[in-house]
């Protein structure tokens, strides 16, 4: 027994600080994976919001048009963040 811990409750002291930083480290990752998701899910949620809030009107080729127009927009954006998470994730 060390004196740190004098009742043997917790065993070697070394072991324990090794786990302690084990675990630290797996909530680090559920943590970005966590963001990255939540990011992912941003970018598709803005992305449908915008689109739904578009009003279309004239005939089908004018509407696909308005709607191409408006993906040229939003969807480097959406890409921009879905990138950001994964980058995240992966460091």
């Amino acid at each position: 027994m060390s004196s740190e811990d004098p009742f043997g409750l917790f065993g070697d002291p070394d072991e324990l600080r090794r786990r302690m930083a084990e675990f630290a480290e797996q909530m680090q990752g559920a943590q970005k994976v966590a963001w990255a998701d939540n990011a992912i899910k941003l970018a598709v949620d803005m992305t449908v919001a915008a689109l739904q809030r578009i009003n279309l009107q004239g005939g089908v080729d004018q509407q696909a048009a308005d709607l191409r127009q408006a993906m040229s927009t939003l969807f480097p954006e959406a890409v921009t963040l879905v990138r950001e998470a994964r980058e995240g994730f992966g460091t």
